[in-house]
């Protein structure tokens, strides 16, 4: 008798047949070439489509690997139903990533796909982008680090550019993408209305790519995050990117950090901050701009009412343009600045105090920079445990922390950002922390720097009537190895 494998094989062989060559084999072919049992040539169905409705994503995706002589993934089979797949670093090649595309056709119910690090090449990107087509629920793809060179850029680029598909987060770092793909995106991105994330960090941009690039900000109307770090775009992109950035309407976080802007390219950004009231977050780490660049920043910083977080870290600057990034925020009584990164500075006595009375105007600020020299490391304060403090305070108020947490959580959804938690703090007279222990407590409760703290899973205490003492003992030990 003949074992149940066995006919399971003859099952799936009878499902799909095809005579074309392995290296032919495109999704349309898949579809086409299923044929029934009692038929001799798929030539002889009439209605593929209603003959191929009947295979299920696993059953097509198996067939689709036997086809193309790829051994199938077991952790993509047994995801297929979910709406998340994680399938990084798997060593797929273009054939894996073909064999996946097949099966995700008409798949309606995953929405985020990895597939960064799996050299699927050109040819893979190419039938990904012809999944994309017809598929209607893939929302966020990462397709980072694959070696899609020229082709694939432009596959990606012409599925955009027709508005084809429904991804809104789409990642491309590191894929060779050269100068001579910048029109292929710049175009595509001007009108598309569809991709909110896109991540074309680490790759190959130079000057005129991000002048391309920058023009495509003055017309884009859909993008809220573009990251183009680690590119070479240099002052003129840069001073492209900044004139774009008066126009768009749209981005709240913009990644330009390690691209040599130098101290050009911060004043055209600093003028596009004098316009711009979109932007959020704006990182420009590395990028070879001295105290003197921070100055014309600062021209668009005194003005700015939106921008929350700006990242300067690794740039030369020294204390006296640190100094300048802190008084513009004092100048501006408009500024929502929650977050500076100047971590490689190193700061006086005269910044320290300039920082504590700005926190003071500003509380939801949080200010990272270098060692401080002089005195103040000779002869360092020392402050009480901030999570005692605290836990002295909810005691005192016979509270407990799900109530600390609740009075400040505005939004009701249990994730508190960090600068929430900062100005509650400093705006309560009655809990005696300064800008320092309140440093320390946010990082403790936020160790894996999310920005947003989430007291969830206090809730189940707070149902249960724990006790308050012990509770910012469990806090401060939490997540710890």
């Amino acid at each position: 008798m003949e074992n149940q494998s066995e006919k399971d094989t003859d099952q799936n062989e009878e499902m799909l047949e095809t005579s074309e060559s392995l290296e032919s084999l495109s999704l349309a072919d898949v579809s086409a070439e299923k044929t029934t049992p009692d038929s001799d040539t798929d030539l002889e169905i009439e209605d593929p489509e209603k003959a191929f409705a009947g295979i299920t994503g696993i059953e097509l995706y198996l067939e689709a690997c036997r086809l193309l002589e790829v051994v199938p993934v077991s952790h993509f089979i047994q995801n297929l139903a979910k709406p998340y797949i994680n399938l990084n670093h798997h060593g797929l090649g273009p054939r894996g990533a073909k064999a996946i595309a097949i099966a995700l056709v008409s798949n309606a119910t995953v929405t985020h796909l990895e597939l960064e690090d799996n050299w699927i090449l050109a040819e893979g990107a190419v039938c990904l982008a012809q999944m994309l087509q017809e598929n209607c629920c893939l929302q966020e793809l990462n397709i980072s680090n694959n070696h899609l060179d020229t082709e694939g850029a432009e596959a990606i680029a012409s599925l955009l550019l027709d508005n084809m598909s429904y991804l809104h987060a789409l990642q491309l770092s590191g894929n060779n993408f050269g100068e001579e793909t910048a029109p292929y995106f710049a175009e595509a991105l001007m009108g598309n209305y569809q991709v909110k994330e896109l991540d074309l960090s680490h790759n190959e941009f130079s000057e005129k790519g991000g002048e391309l690039l920058g023009q495509m900000l003055a017309s884009n109307e859909t993008l809220e995050l573009l990251n183009l770090s680690w590119n070479h775009l240099s002052m003129k992109g840069a001073v492209a990117l900044g004139t774009g950035l008066r126009s768009n309407g749209t981005l709240k976080i913009l990644d330009l950090s390690w691209n040599g802007f130098g101290n050009e390219g911060a004043r055209a950004l600093g003028e596009a901050l004098k316009i711009n009231n979109v932007l959020v977050q704006l990182d420009l780490s590395s990028n070879q701009i001295d105290s003197e660049g921070a100055k014309k920043l600062c021209k668009g910083l005194e003005v700015n009412g939106n921008l929350k977080v700006l990242k300067l870290a690794n740039n030369p600057l020294t204390v006296e343009g640190a100094t300048a990034l802190i008084a513009s925020i004092r100048k501006n009584p408009k500024s929502m600045m929650e977050e500076i990164n100047i971590s490689n500075v190193p700061v006086n006595e005269t910044f320290i105090k300039l920082l504590d009375l700005v926190c003071q105007e500003h509380p939801g600020l949080d200010v990272t920079y270098g060692e401080a020299g002089g005195y103040i490391s000779k002869n360092p304060e020392q402050y009480p445990n901030p999570m005692k403090v605290i836990q002295n305070y909810l005691n005192e108020h016979n509270l407990q922390l799900w109530d600390f947490f609740r009075n400040i959580d505005k939004d009701g959804n249990m994730k508190i950002p960090v600068a929430a938690i900062r100005r509650a703090i400093m705006q309560e007279s009655n809990i005696p922390l300064n800008r320092v222990q309140i440093a320390e407590l946010v990082q403790k409760l936020d160790r894996n720097r999310t920005g947003v703290v989430d007291y969830s899973h206090l809730k189940e205490k707070k149902l249960a009537q724990k006790p308050v003492e012990g509770e910012m003992k469990e806090e401060e030990e939490k997540e710890e190895p």
